[in-house]
């Protein structure tokens, strides 16, 4: 192993082949044992050909904390899902929505790629894409992506690994991280050896037309053992499935990214990344029906979708003997536009023959870190700080069907700036019993004017605090973790329906986990907790037609979740999981105590499992995976005048994969059985006064893909 590599990162991977692990004894002294004291010997060469989604039975380690952790002795709710041994299945039509059908409590709204907005255990405010700050962070490799975008639905080419802290994470990210942290983690140059490999994939959706993807990844050295550039490239063309009168499959979404890095190290102990990325994603038209079931409307003006999104990323670290100094800078551009039929729901904004309304946005984050961690004697510890300025415009401009006849109907401009010192420390109070407690001290400012058909508004404000975290774990064994931990977070405030300024969110959680290392590289998780979310603020729908927030009151989520990886023997491999959990409005903002308002988007319970098969033919691999998920009910909105239902979605996928030297073939099914359940979202807001919407399942859909997989 060559260049500068923090020790533990060092000793994991050098261990992880041959199912060993590091476990510090002390300051400077290492234990080498198996990753699992009962696991049984390393995996047989077929089980290492694995090419289905999973995460790998070698020790995980989660960076996500700010401090790197091994999966199994982190005191926090997390869920993993390590992409380094994924199927050929087009990972560049992988994105958020795939995830979430991997990993327990993450939830997404219906209304199609990068329109969507991401919620954690229950944290969800509303199913309209407003203005409000986003509840769940969306990172790449540290940078923050999102501030009070939709999720931009990132693609997950050349991905090592997709991190999903769990819970209100304030006291190491500050404003907007109510939910939880979506961290994506991508894959580093190599410098010292050279490699390309590629995927293309054509796809064909049931009522729906043809598609396609491809991807390649070169990693090119440029100084053996010294520096190295990685680039990664995608684009995908997504068959769309929803007809409008004559306009047959309408909805296709097209995609395309590149990112590049540039890897060098300097002297003995410093390690520079440069990075760039870029996506742009497009949609002909949406994909709300009038019928439930229905995957057809009738003629209507389409009603395109864009979401384009750009960053550069400057990352420094120092790896010492016993502290490592990490700074990072990243800047974010993030265009978001929708178009949305007006014909109906328009005419009282003044215009005769409304006919199209357009709503732009531009988001702007800046995002800046310095921080260093270390060893002293058996503890460990965090010391840092951040400055985050994000810009935010927004206009809705209405365009009259005939003529040149235009009206701007909301004119937005908003700036905040988020200074946070943070840190951390875990203490060992017995061998087995460990106490972790953190805090972040922050200031926010935040500038925001708006104006609309009637009046102007602005608010000014700043506001001064601390979000603590503190856990408890107890490792009776090397294999076994329990803890509790209560977390906090705050999100900043904004305008309400009639310019009045909202207080802040404020939520704090309280959990209790068990996580249990099964032989021959299992996992069990079983996790409790319970929120409480004061100055709940909502997007809602106004008097107008437009999106508004609001101050919906005071929100409780109580909820358990589990998740179960299980080696069966014989190539077979089994998995489980689910959550039950109970999201309710349960005070409004004047105080008045509520009944069975449940919070939206937040299914009741969700179950999946899936179950693998892999063996070998000569020199051949094979693998065949079943994936079945359950979706349970939900409500749209606790307003009653708005609220729908929606759920009851069963998700079904099968796919079988061969491997030959460095060629991997796949074929995959989903939706089995071409359910057409009603997902987590309105469509178009400005009909909704005028009957039902429902966003139907993609119908069922066949892929086959080709990989090139390096050596």
């Amino acid at each position: 192993m060559r260049g500068p590599v923090a020790i533990a990162e060092a000793l994991r991977r050098l261990l992880a082949p041959a199912g060993l692990v590091a476990r510090k004894a002390g300051p400077a002294a290492w234990r080498i044992e198996r990753a699992d004291r009962l696991a049984a010997p390393p995996t047989a060469p077929e089980a290492r050909r694995a090419v289905v989604p999973e995460t790998v039975s070698a020790p995980i380690v989660v960076t996500a904390a700010k401090q790197p952790q091994a999966l199994a002795d982190a005191p926090f709710a997390v869920a993993v899902v390590d992409l380094r041994t994924i199927a050929a299945t087009a990972p560049a039509k992988r994105g958020s929505g795939w995830l979430a059908t991997n990993v327990e409590g993450l939830a997404l709204t219906g209304l199609g790629p990068g329109r969507n907005r991401m919620f954690v255990r229950g944290v969800a405010d509303s199913a309209f894409d407003g203005p409000s700050q986003s509840t769940v962070a969306i990172l790449l490799d540290d940078a923050r992506l999102t501030y009070s975008a939709p999720d931009p639905d990132v693609r997950l080419v050349d991905i090592e690994r997709v991190e999903l802290l769990k819970g209100p994470q304030g006291s190491l990210y500050g404003t907007g991280a109510l939910g939880g942290i979506y961290q994506i983690v991508s894959r580093k140059p190599d410098t010292d050896n050279a490699s390309l490999g590629g995927e293309a994939a054509v796809e064909t959706v049931t009522h729906g037309g043809f598609g396609g993807s491809a991807s390649g990844v070169l990693n090119l050295p440029l100084q053996r053992g010294v520096s190295a550039l990685r680039i990664a490239g995608y684009t995908a063309l997504e068959p769309g499935w929803v007809d409008s009168g004559a306009r047959n499959d309408g909805n296709d979404t097209r995609v395309s990214g590149a990112r590049a890095t540039l890897r060098t190290t300097v002297g003995a102990d410093w390690l520079v990344d440069l990075a760039g990325f870029a996506q742009w994603l497009n949609s002909r038209d949406s994909q709300y029906v009038y019928r439930r079931g229905e995957r057809t409307r009738p003629a209507q003006l389409p009603e395109p979708h864009d979401n384009d999104l750009r960053n550069i990323a400057l990352r420094i670290e120092r790896s010492g003997e016993r502290t490592t100094l990490r700074f990072g800078s990243a800047m974010t551009w993030h265009e978001v536009g929708d178009v949305l039929n007006a014909t109906l729901g328009a005419s009282g904004f003044g215009i005769a023959d409304p006919g199209t309304l357009k709503d732009e946005r531009g988001y702007r984050v800046w995002d800046n870190e310095i921080r260093l961690n270390g060893a002293l004697g058996g503890s460990r510890w965090l010391l840092g700080a951040t400055y985050l300025e994000a810009r935010q415009t927004r206009e809705q401009d209405l365009k009259a069907l005939t003529g040149p006849a235009s009206l701007v109907l909301s004119d937005e401009r908003r700036l905040a700036a988020d200074a946070g010192l943070f840190g951390e420390i875990a203490i060992p109070l017995a061998s087995k019993l460990e106490l972790t407690a953190g805090a972040r001290a922050f200031s926010i400012t935040s500038d925001l004017d708006r104006a609309d058909t009637a009046s102007s508004s602005s608010d000014d404000r700043r506001r001064t605090g601390v979000t603590p975290s503190a856990a408890l774990a107890w490792h009776p064994a090397e294999h076994r973790l329990f803890f509790v931990r209560y977390g906090s977070a705050f999100r900043q405030g904004g305008l309400g329906r009639d310019g009045e300024p909202l207080k802040g969110d404020e939520l704090a959680t309280l959990e209790a986990d068990w996580r249990e290392t099964l032989p021959r590289g299992g996992r069990f998780d079983l996790g409790i907790y319970y929120s409480r979310w004061d100055h709940l603020q909502s997007d809602a729908l106004g008097p107008s037609g437009l999106i508004t927030t609001i101050d919906a009151g005071r929100g409780r989520i109580e909820g358990a979740e589990a998740s179960l990886d299980l080696p069966l023997g014989g190539g077979w491999r089994l998995g489980a999981g689910g959550n039950l959990q109970s999201a309710l409005l349960t005070r409004n903002a004047s105080g008045f105590q509520l009944e069975d308002r449940r919070l939206p988007v937040a299914p009741r319970y969700t179950l999946r499992g899936w179950l693998r098969h892999e063996w070998t033919v000569g020199e051949t691999g094979l693998s065949a995976q079943l994936d079945l998920r359950y979706l349970g009910p939900s409500r749209l909105s606790f307003d009653p005048a708005l609220d729908r239902p929606a759920g009851k979605v069963f998700e079904s996928r099968s796919g079988l994969a061969i491997r030959s030297k460095n060629v991997e073939i796949g074929a995959s099914i989903d939706n089995i059985l071409g359910n057409a359940a009603n997902l987590f979202a309105y469509g178009n807001p400005l009909r909704i006064a005028g009957g039902d919407q429902f966003i139907p399942q993609r119908p069922r859909s066949f892929l086959l893909s080709v990989r090139l997989v390096p050596d």
